[in-house]
């Protein structure tokens, strides 16, 4: 192999996909990237077995082909130190060394013949969609900060997508906080599959960047394949059944309260500092138009509470959550005025945009209360 590539573009390609490289792997050869040489094209693959990316890099000047594995980390660490500018690759195959030059100086890093590193997996009978980059994006922020962290129910640890011909509906739940982004400019044939947290933080820091792109998934019943913008992310998916989450979605919570999320969101932040340590219950005491938040720790003597105006229709009520989960979901809505829709304090609450401004979209989410105390 031999071919020169700018410091810099070769970089951020290593980068790109070095989210899925294991720090220490069983199979020693996945602690290394993939690099494959073809015509122009340099095709660079990090994998530890459930998640594998590529990144496919147009090289201008190539002299040789091949394909070789070279250490992760090594590579990546000297390639932050290099300042812009063309640098050479040539393999010396009888030692198992790649020499890479540049402007004033080279390097020696050992390199290996990859014979055993993993192939991709075939689709069995494929479904495939396309999502917009951008939607996809909202997609991931907007639920994956409600997945769980179960070793019982290993399903709720992953966004679930539920395709439908009408719409697409993304879900996640901890069981204690449920959240669900359906789009209904995004259609296909009826199925469904659960994405892991970590592919889908690996999508969501790559898609960033992209807005006109489009991701084109094709999956089968245990692995998916996201491909854009000279990328592919591989990723063995969650097996299980997601639990009925639409049964569970409040129809008649009839006392609304409508008010400023930032409001809401910058008040539960300030009281929730004198919460229980070990519960971080924080109540809301709603009457007529006043909203009071509040908090105490008796073990340590502390209190705080805070009044909000809005507009409320209902029966005055008190219910208490848990001041994460609440901040949680109030910081990861995208909407200026939220209704928080109530039947009684024992019962889950229903937030929602006090106003649709995107036909195409709906968001809500589901909280949990505390038992008062």
């Amino acid at each position: 192999m031999r071919f020169t590539a700018t410091s810099t573009e070769f970089l951020q390609a290593l980068l790109s996909v070095s989210k899925a490289i294991p720090q220490k792997s069983n199979i020693p050869v996945l602690e290394n990237f993939l690099l494959e040489l073809e015509g122009s094209n340099l095709t660079i693959t990090a994998s530890d077995q459930e998640t594998t990316l590529k990144t496919i890099m147009a090289i201008e000047n190539v002299k040789e082909g091949g394909r070789i594995a070279i250490p992760a980390l090594l590579l990546t660490n000297s390639f932050k130190e290099l300042p812009t500018q063309p640098v050479e690759f040539a393999t010396n195959e009888e030692n198992n060394l790649i020499k890479i030059t540049w402007a004033s100086g080279s390097a020696n890093i050992p390199c290996l013949i990859p014979e055993d590193y993993p192939e991709l997996p075939a689709l069995v009978d494929p479904k495939t969609i396309e999502i917009p980059a951008n939607v996809l994006t909202d997609a991931i922020n907007g639920t994956i900060y409600a997945t769980a962290e179960e070793t019982l129910r290993p399903v709720m640890n992953g966004i679930f997508f539920d395709i439908n011909p009408d719409s697409t509906t993304f879900v996640a739940s901890n069981a204690h906080k449920l959240v669900c982004f359906t789009r209904k400019d995004i259609k296909g044939a009826k199925s469904s599959f659960v994405l892991p947290k970590k592919p889908a933080n690996i999508l969501k820091n790559n898609l960033a960047r992209l807005s006109d792109e489009s991701v084109n998934i094709s999956f089968d019943k245990q692995n998916a394949f996201f491909k854009f913008d000279q990328q592919l992310v591989v990723c063995r998916l969650i097996e299980g059944t997601f639990p009925e989450y639409t049964k569970v979605i409040p129809k008649n919570n009839t006392n609304i309260i409508t008010l400023s999320r930032t409001d809401l969101l910058n008040a539960t932040r300030r009281v929730a500092v004198c919460a229980n340590q070990s519960t971080g219950q924080i109540l809301l005491n709603v009457n007529e138009n006043t909203l009071e938040i509040s908090a105490q720790d008796l073990d340590f003597s502390m209190s705080a509470n805070e009044t909000l105006s809005c507009n409320y229709q209902g029966e005055p009520m008190r219910i208490a959550f848990k001041s994460q989960f609440l901040i949680e979901i109030l910081a990861n809505l995208p909407y200026n005025e939220i209704c928080i829709k109530l039947a009684e304090p024992t019962k889950a609450a229903l937030m929602q945009p006090a106003e649709q401004t995107n036909n195409d979209e709906e968001i809500c989410a589901l909280l949990m209360p505390m038992r008062l105390s």
